[in-house]
């Protein structure tokens, strides 16, 4: 029987990891200045969230079979909601990048929780439709967030909003931005309150689902087809978080573009065409194989960033969203082929897979430290390699079982 409250709870979930995470790319260039550091340092906070995921994923897959889903999406937002107020009120480089680590900890606990929470309330039949539907959720609040960060920013400048007005008092007068991490905070806390009070259906997990043990992780990872995969999710996430995350500060740095309004605008609308793309690539799939979809994507991807990095300003304001429009099957494409070439083990290699988010944490901070050294430019141009990492999949995979296609 489907339960459309427990539903409607994992898509607010999927809607509060997106925002919590793809907020810090806005937030770069304000980060640089008023904390007075440069782009390496700015890296490590980047870093310092994204390495929780592969720290946590698997720990947090073992805490789920022991705690159970209900027991771990409290803990993971409660977590998240304090370690957002500590840095609200003490608002300093070295109390921000051990939140952020503390916060990704948290989003890494609700992501491996709520995928079999969505199979049971949903129903098995509609678990596909729903994990879509997900998606778009995750979609939605990254195209959401950064049009927050300048909404909330540029309210607290002009105190038209009593509401901005009280928060305001609470915040240093040259940081406004740290508002966004009371509204962290308190969204946080509001959900741990609504989480408590809803009955949750019991999980009988599928065997894919099920975590195997320590021997069965190593077997996995003497296989090198795993660390191939892992590789491309690791090349994935890092293209994906390296390009997000700086592109604010490459409009403001080469075209003097304000992060507040076009440098938002443009990361909101990278996320926003992601989740447009991740829709022509499941029509696409349904007619072409999953390789050549992946190969078509990424030479588009590749032609986008380099018209974003060698055009002029209202080009780049283009090209940079058209980078997130075809990065949008990369890591759905990559996951199944990576799942559909092994015949067992799913659920230990699908945690092994998501470690490789912590990409997420090395390639933006290889960029900055590029960037400092050599100029922000060439530091995205590093972005080449995990692409070209990625095309190769297209090349070299060779799965079980072939996505299938309409005749």
């Amino acid at each position: 029987m489907r339960n459309y409250l427990m539903v409607g709870l994992v898509l607010v979930t999927f809607f509060v990891i997106s925002f919590l995470t793809n907020i810090i790319g806005p937030l770069v260039p304000d980060i640089i200045r008023d904390f007075g550091i440069n782009q390496t340092l700015a890296g490590i906070l980047i870093a310092s969230f994204f390495i929780a995921y592969g720290v946590m994923s698997i720990p947090a897959g073992i805490l789920v079979e022991k705690w159970g889903e209900k027991g771990v999406m409290l803990a993971a937002f409660l977590i998240a909601s304090i370690s957002a107020l500590v840095f609200a009120l003490t608002p300093t480089y070295p109390v921000y990048a051990i939140s952020l680590f503390v916060i990704g900890c948290g989003m890494a606990m609700l992501q491996v929780a709520i995928n079999p929470l969505l199979r049971v309330a949903g129903g098995e039949e509609h678990f596909a439709f729903n994990s879509v539907l997900g998606q778009l959720f995750f979609g939605l609040a990254s195209f959401l967030s950064p049009l927050v960060y300048s909404y909330v920013v540029q309210d607290l400048s002009t105190g038209d909003s009593s509401v901005f007005r009280s928060l305001g008092a609470l915040l240093p007068p040259d940081l406004p931005w740290i508002s966004l991490y009371w509204l962290f905070a308190i969204t946080s806390l509001l959900m741990v309150f609504a989480i408590s009070f809803i009955k949750f259906p019991k999980v009988q997990r599928q065997e894919d689902e099920k975590v195997g043990a320590w021997a069965t992780h190593i077997s996995l990872l003497k296989n090198p087809i795993t660390l191939l995969y892992f590789a491309g999710i690791f090349c994935y996430v890092g293209f994906e978080q390296g390009t997000a995350n700086w592109i604010s500060q490459y409009l403001l740095t080469y075209h003097q573009y304000d992060p507040l309004i076009e440098g938002a605008r443009a990361v909101s609308w990278f996320w926003g065409l992601m989740t447009a793309g991740t829709v022509l690539g499941l029509v696409l799939l349904k007619f072409i194989d999953s390789r050549k979809v992946l190969t078509g994507f990424i030479l588009a991807a590749i032609l986008c960033l380099s018209i974003a990095l060698f055009s002029s300003g209202p080009v780049a304001l283009i090209a940079f969203p058209m980078v997130g429009f075809f990065a949008s099957v990369m890591w759905s494409v990559i996951i199944s082929l990576a799942l559909n070439s092994a015949s067992s083990h799913h659920g230990s290699l699908s945690g092994i897979l998501v470690t490789g988010i912590a990409g997420g944490a090395i390639i933006p901070l290889t960029v900055g430290w590029i960037g400092d050294l050599a100029g922000l430019k060439t530091g995205m141009l590093f972005l080449y390699l995990p692409l070209c990492y990625i095309l190769s999949i297209g090349f070299w995979a060779k799965p079980l079982i072939n996505n299938r296609t309409i005749s």
